[in-house]
This record gives structure tokens, sequence and C-alpha cells, in this order.
């Protein structure tokens, strides 16, 4: 499928879309906005007029028959990520879904098949594989700075919030978001390491509730293979007594560490030396990935963040949570 110009729809345009997306898909060449979708109307038509977007709706049937509109991006919580991307697939439109993909595995595969079938592509925001710092640490992989990796170690600590347990605080309510603060910012590290050093396989697992302030897991802690052989270990708390966020890849010859979120240098060190890149990230984060997908669709290359791609993850987030799950569904 080759878009001369792709013109999106929005289907939920909440604060992810405010500096996040929005401005990428709006500003990318060969993309702009046509029309955005909330169910509250008012909120939709002021989203619309501030962003100089020319019609607005509060039904999403209407905004993906929209005739203009021939790409959706869906922006929505998890729970519907599906359900309005097969709706998109089935009208013949492209889908850029939220991360996490779907609720599930299962799910991300019901996209995945409706996709195959009808040959309308879909794509998925983990934006980190294309942002310009994670180009770095992948070519200096690639280029073996570091020699063979042999493990790796991921750790995500933030400390207890209290909004975080809140009922309308929706990130943590596994009936919206298919688990916790994991499945919302851990995937992006999950899919991270899948891009950098392939499919995660061997997974462990153990996730709980430490603090049991809200239903979803605030502990997860993991170990898996990366897809050159290295060995891994992960764990993510949201109950810590202070923030900390770092990757470290060590190889035979050499440690990459950077943060999956926090804005600090890609450090290598070897035995020649350390080495800092400061490299920032750009004012939209996703315009980088957006980039990529809109060329795609236009005809000119690839995206690095498909649905094959983003349902691994899903993937290894079902596998880490399956026991978590099954106890706290009976």
């Amino acid at each position: 499928m080759i878009l001369d110009n792709v013109v999106w729809g929005f289907i939920g345009c909440g604060s992810v879309t405010e500096k996040k997306s929005g401005p990428a898909l709006a500003n990318t060449p060969g993309s702009r906005v046509a029309a955005v979708m909330r169910r509250n109307a008012a909120l939709a038509e002021d989203y619309a007029r501030r962003h100089a977007i020319p019609r607005w709706y509060a039904d999403a049937d209407a905004l993906i028959a929209d005739p203009e509109v021939n790409a959706i991006y869906v922006a929505t919580p998890p729970s519907t990520h599906m359900h309005y991307a097969l709706q998109a697939i089935a009208a013949g439109k492209p889908v850029y879904i939220e991360k996490p993909m779907a609720m599930d595995h299962d799910e991300c595969q019901r996209i995945i098949e409706a996709s195959a079938r009808s040959g309308v592509p879909v794509f998925v925001a983990y934006y980190r594989r294309a942002l310009p710092r994670f180009a770095q640490v992948k070519q200096l992989l690639d280029s073996d700075a570091i020699g063979t990796p042999r493990s790796v170690r991921a750790t995500l600590h933030r400390p207890h919030s209290v909004n975080a347990a809140s009922p309308d605080f929706w990130r943590t309510n596994p009936v919206i978001a298919g688990g916790g603060l994991f499945v919302d910012l851990g995937s992006h590290t999950l899919d991270l390491l899948d891009h950098l050093l392939g499919p995660l396989s061997d997974v462990r697992g153990l996730a709980s509730s430490l603090t049991g302030a809200y239903a979803a897991e605030d502990s997860v802690s993991m170990c898996f293979r990366t897809g050159t052989g290295a060995h891994g270990i992960a764990q993510w708390s949201f109950c810590a007594f202070r923030r900390q966020d770092e990757i470290e890849i060590t190889g035979d010859r050499g440690q990459l560490r950077f943060a999956t979120f926090e804005d600090i240098p890609v450090v290598l060190e070897t035995e020649a030396g350390v080495q800092a890149f400061d490299i920032p990230n750009p004012p939209s984060i996703q315009q980088p990935l957006i980039a990529t997908l809109v060329d795609e669709l236009r005809g000119n290359g690839h995206s690095p963040s498909n649905g094959i791609s983003a349902a691994r993850t899903s993937a290894v987030i079902d596998q880490v949570l399956q026991a978590y799950r099954t106890r706290h569904s009976r």
C-alpha cells in the first residue's frame, strides 16, 4: 500500500498527542492531520481548535469513515487498541497504535492476522527504536565496539506515587492497561532490547504488588537471553527509595551504559578509555519514528517498529506476568 500523502485521523487526543506525537504527525513532510476524535466532544473540539485541525468527532466510526482520512492513529488506552485497529484495517486504512500494542499477545496476533489478510500496514509507537541516542547505541554494538555482548542488566526504579493508586489513574488498572507501570514503562525497555540485541527468549519472571496500593503489579524481576545469546536480568520497582534508570550491556571487550528514559549520555567504556555521547532527544520525541513510517507508507524505506516486532514485546510481558495475572484473576 502506497499513499501519495498520509492524512491522519486520531482516535484519542489526550496528553500523549500534545507534544510527543501530534506535532510530528502534523509536520513531517508528506504527513498532515485532518481530524481528531475523543468521546468527550468538548475536549475533541478544543484540541482541534488549538492545533488548527479541520474536523473533530465524538465517534470513532465517523472518524474512520472520514473520506479525507487515509491513516489512523490509535492513541487510546490499551483496552481499546485491538478494537480500533481492527476497524481501521477493515476500512483499508493503515494504523499507528500507541504502545503497548494491545492488552496481550493474543490480541496482537489478531491485529497481525487482519493486517496480513488485507495488506494494510500496522505500526506501533515504540519510538525509541528510531531515536538518535539509541541509533548510536546500535551502531556501537554493530561495529563491535564492546566485542560480543555477554550480559545485560536493566533497572528502572521509581518511588511510590499516590497518584498511581488513584482509581482515576488508568495506567495501574489492569482492566484498562493490561497490567501496571511495568506494562506502561517496562515495555519500552523490553522493546528496545529486542531492537538492539534481537528477540528475547528463555524468559522467566516474578511479579508482585509489594505495596498493595492497586491491583496491578508494582515490582517485577526477570531473566532472559537475548538474540545475540547474552544473558540478561532486569528489575522494575515502582515503590523504591529513589529514581534509577540504567541499562548496561557488557561485552568481552567493553561496556555500554545508557538509560531508557533519562536524558543522560550514552557511555562507552573499553580498555582505551571512556567515551560519552551526549545526544539530546528531539522536541517531539516520536518524530524520528513517525518519519520512518510516513516514508514507508509513501513507498520509501521501512519503519523499524511494526506489529510483528511489537507483538514480541507483548509476548514477553505475558510470560513475565502470567503467574501474577492467574493469581489475581481468581
